[in-house]
């Protein structure tokens, strides 16, 4: 059973889909906002940016689902994720998409970003 839920979106932005849990249960929507940062940033830098604008930069799951409903929205380069490196803390996660893959790269490095924000499902 799917719960209905009624999404408003914004001007520019573009919903992305449901996002699952590990039993296949909706957490919550996504949707991928307008604005856009005017330059590349460091991960922090992103993760405030995003922020500010009200938003969230996306989990690796999240940009999966970006690059497979939206990507024809989302500039072809590499783009910061909300999520460190489990490995080693000066690095964090991107998705390159031009073709969707993931990789790690400093935080230190100028990345381009995108936000998104979740609409959490109430039953």
């Amino acid at each position: 059973t799917f719960v209905q839920v009624e999404i408003v979106l914004d001007p520019g932005e573009h919903y992305a889909g449901p996002v699952l849990d590990e039993n296949g249960v909706v957490m919550h929507h996504l949707v991928l906002m307008a604005q856009r940062p005017t330059g590349k940033l460091a991960w922090q830098a992103a993760t405030d940016w995003a922020d500010s604008i009200g938003g969230n930069l996306p989990t690796r799951q999240e940009q999966a689902l970006l690059f497979a409903n939206c990507k024809t929205h989302v500039k072809p380069d590499w783009h910061w994720s909300s999520e460190i490196h489990e490995d080693d803390a000066s690095f964090a996660w991107y998705c390159y998409f031009g073709n969707g893959d993931q990789d790690r790269d400093r935080k230190s490095y100028g990345g381009t970003a995108v936000a998104v924000r979740r609409i959490h499902v109430t039953t």
